[in-house]
């Protein structure tokens, strides 16, 4: 008895996580601005959705994908390293894993790396050989607590996130990250802290911006940019994807925030 109530209350909670996700997206949508940013895109099917944390006003260019679940690519080594660190699978961020001699498609991949070093240079094979440490339970069970997508790792141990089995929207990016932005994530707050420094990539007098690529590298038919960016005023959180590459992504989320001065256009 005690085990079928386990596993009934288990499987509660994973629907209240489920539902509760839906709920946000939902009035999400209801109360959205659009942007008019057509042209960054350059001909190619794609979303955009902006969220200003302190006024609570939610940006969106191309609504109807926005809901669209796809592969989160490279995007991934941002829960992952939560994963990794909550954990144990590394210690921190400085945790060094030797290269394999394996030469890989980018040069700046075939050396060794650091937990950070690998999102910065988004080397896969690091966070391959982490998810194989963390193994198929754990991951399981953490990305259930952090009702991420649609949270089928299905795919294998180390590919589950490429062009595979999870899958999730730019909706669902953005909740994921603003919860990691205000550390409301079911993990140890250091670990979130941790991962956020991470993700920085810019930093400037007026802003720092924090944000990771992911691009589907079998032909670069699906491009993602996600993170946020704090300035003097707010913080705001992003999620891009394009029928493209992470880097065209990237691109029309800074252009983005220069149209609406959230970065200045000289920048």
């Amino acid at each position: 008895m005690k085990v079928i109530r386990a596993t009934v209350i288990l499987l509660f909670s994973v629907m209240l996580g489920f539902i509760g996700t839906i709920t946000v997206t939902k009035a999400q949508q209801e109360q959205t601005n659009e942007l008019k940013i057509e042209k960054l895109f350059n001909g190619k099917e794609g979303t955009m959705v902006l969220k200003n944390l302190k006024k609570d006003k939610v940006y969106m260019y191309n609504k109807e994908r926005s809901s669209k679940r796809f592969t989160p690519e490279s995007t991934f080594k941002v829960p992952n390293a939560l994963i990794g660190l909550q954990t144990s699978a590394v210690w921190d961020e400085y945790e060094v894993k030797r290269w394999d001699g394996v030469v890989r498609e980018f040069e700046s991949w075939n050396r060794d790396h650091s937990l950070a070093s690998a999102m910065r240079e988004s080397a896969i094979w690091f966070y391959q050989d982490m998810a194989r440490d963390i193994g198929e339970t754990r991951m399981q069970e953490k990305i259930r607590m952090l009702r991420y997508g649609n949270q089928d790792i299905t795919g294998g141990i180390d590919s589950f996130w490429l062009d595979s089995s999870l899958k999730i929207s730019a909706l669902e990016q953005i909740n994921f990250i603003e919860r990691l932005v205000e550390e409301e994530l079911p993990f140890e707050e250091k670990y979130q802290i941790t991962v956020k420094r991470m993700m920085i990539q810019d930093e400037q007098d007026d802003y720092t911006l924090h944000g990771k690529t992911g691009t589907r590298l079998s032909d670069f038919g699906l491009g993602w940019y996600v993170g946020f960016i704090e300035t003097k005023k707010d913080t705001w959180v992003f999620a891009v994807n394009i029928n493209g590459s992470g880097t065209e992504a990237k691109n029309v989320t800074l252009e983005t925030l220069k149209q609406m001065d959230v970065i200045e256009k000289g920048k």
